[in-house]
């Protein structure tokens, strides 16, 4: 109620469950019990307790990602917002609105320079918007625009809150609630600028989606007009959330490597832009141009915060395109295999997925053989790592579960940077999310190796060979796994894995299976 005297921490959780904020992953500390104590008194907010600052963000990113608004986290300091940037990173790169709440010294004491003291401003400002509260009348409204800046610029914002700020009694006021804002139109004659290119191009236009344009409707959409203009369809690279399976057409994504990007590219005139950001190499390479695309070539129809399948929709309506693809053909598990390889068991986990499933998708080994399998799958969701920053598979399937949890979770994960965030494990456990995790167990970091050789290295030494082997000693994920309270089991040929997953699908709650390749 407006005049009631409360703390500034109450304040600001009331704030922030007025504009739908429903989970706060937390790990917090000294600085923020003020705001730990209130969440006991707005049953409205869901607490969520991550053993680590970037499985908590990892988390509030899949969560966003899946139910299309902000979640919070509560975080301790500057040297924990620190721990949890990896992901924010993620998010940053992913358009998911997160709301990050950290707590700080009291005013009063930051100018002695305690050895927690940190620019907590600064480090936050690497990832998205910024605010700091400079006094306790102020949380209310600062907590609305720090929640209105995550959805308006659909990206990460911290609010950094004082100790004494929270702890100090006031009258509460009310603010207006914040509400997730909807996606920038696309202006029509830019759809009708693109239009007319399309008609005017050669041989081999390309459509790349990204986005919402990523949705079923857009997809369809796309392949419509594509169908129309004998265009090429591609999705970026690392799609923040893709729709796949179920009927949609096969659109893969552009692959990693920039000499193989480029040369997918190479003839395709005019590169429409739909959604995605403009396709460039991930690392830099001599003799290796940056832009995939030819000079002169690329042409957006929308920008990754505008509304890009209605784009789509209006574009194939001005090429009158209509009708459902031709449904792909299902991939066919290899006959004659029984061990596992990366490739067979990404066919493996997209052919016996679930109905609307939501795949957690970080790394390479099977990660792209499942994408490419999953097109024939049933309908389901692909997250991916959007920016690189490995450990985010765990924590994302973590919050994408908690956002659905009525639809199954798998993470297919990759065995190095899933031990970046190995905590996820426990939360799972804690939280009984409906998440099976799939452990790509080959204890090497094979795109290291990889790019060992792209430098020039084919033979490796001692120490080359050391650095990139998880060998000696492996990590026994089955034993981790428990430790952490997750069932869990191991599976070294075709048929346990597919036992395996059967079984964890159909009794719920986490598992961990180690698939070893």
């Amino acid at each position: 109620m407006a005049d009631e005297p409360v703390t500034g921490a109450d304040e600001l959780v009331r704030a922030a469950a007025r504009s739908d904020i429903r989970v706060c992953f937390a790990n917090p500390g000294t600085t923020e019990m003020p705001l730990v104590a209130s969440l006991d008194r707005e049953p409205g907010i869901r607490a969520v307790l991550g053993l680590h600052e970037n499985v908590c963000t990892g988390a509030a990113d899949g969560y966003g990602r899946v139910a299309g608004r902000a979640a919070m986290t509560l975080l301790h300091l500057g040297p924990g917002l620190a721990n949890g940037l990896a992901n924010l990173h993620n998010a940053r790169r992913a358009h998911t609105p997160l709301v990050t709440v950290v707590g700080d010294h009291t005013s009063w004491h930051l100018p002695h320079d305690a050895p927690l003291t940190s620019d907590i401003s600064s480090l936050a400002a690497t990832v998205g918007a910024v605010r700091t509260v400079g006094g306790r009348g102020e949380i209310g409204d600062a907590t609305r625009a720090a929640i209105d800046d995550a959805y308006r610029r659909r990206g990460v914002s911290t609010l950094i809150v004082p100790a004494d700020h929270q702890q100090r009694i006031a009258p509460s006021s009310v603010t207006e609630s914040a509400t997730p804002a909807a996606r920038q139109a696309v202006p029509s004659d830019r759809v009708k600028d693109v239009a007319q290119r399309l008609r005017s191009a050669g041989a081999h236009p390309v459509l790349l989606l990204g986005g919402n344009a990523l949705t079923r409707a857009g997809q369809l959409a796309a392949h419509a007009v594509a169908a129309r203009v004998g265009a090429t369809l591609y999705c970026e690279t690392f799609p923040a959330r893709a729709e796949r399976g179920g009927g949609l057409p096969n659109i893969d994504r552009l692959p990693y490597f920039p000499e193989t990007a480029a040369a997918a590219l190479r003839e395709a005139d005019p590169v429409v832009v739909v959604g995605a950001e403009d396709p460039v190499a991930y690392f830099g390479y001599e003799g290796v141009p940056s832009e995939l695309a030819r000079p002169g070539t690329l042409v957006r129809l929308a920008a990754p915060d505008e509304d890009a399948e209605s784009a789509l929709l209006e574009l194939a309506d001005l090429f009158d395109a209509v009708g459902p693809p031709t449904p792909p053909e299902p991939t066919a598990l290899p006959e004659g295999y029984d061990a596992l390889t990366g490739r067979v068991l990404g066919q493996v986990i997209a052919a016996d997925l679930p109905e609307q499933a939501i795949v957690s998708v970080e790394g390479g080994t099977s990660g792209y053989p499942f994408y490419t399998a999953s097109a024939s799958a049933a309908a389901h969701t692909v997250l991916t790592n959007t920016g690189g920053a490995i450990g985010q598979g765990l924590p994302c399937a973590l919050g994408a579960a908690i956002a659905a949890p009525d639809r199954p979770v798998i993470a297919l994960q990759s065995d190095g940077s899933g031990l970046y965030t190995a905590q996820a494990l426990w939360t799972m456990s804690r939280e009984r999310v409906n998440v099976t995790v799939v452990v790509v167990a080959n204890h090497t970091y094979n795109v290291l190796r990889t790019e060992l050789g792209r430098h020039g290295t084919t033979e490796f030494g001692p120490q080359a060979t050391a650095l990139t082997s998880l060998a000696d000693p492996r990590v026994d994920w089955v034993a981790l796994a428990k430790g952490f309270g997750v069932s869990a089991c191991r599976a070294a040929r075709v048929a346990d894995l597919r036992t395996a997953l059967a079984d964890a699908l159909a009794t719920g709650g986490p598992h961990l299976i180690e698939a070893a390749i």
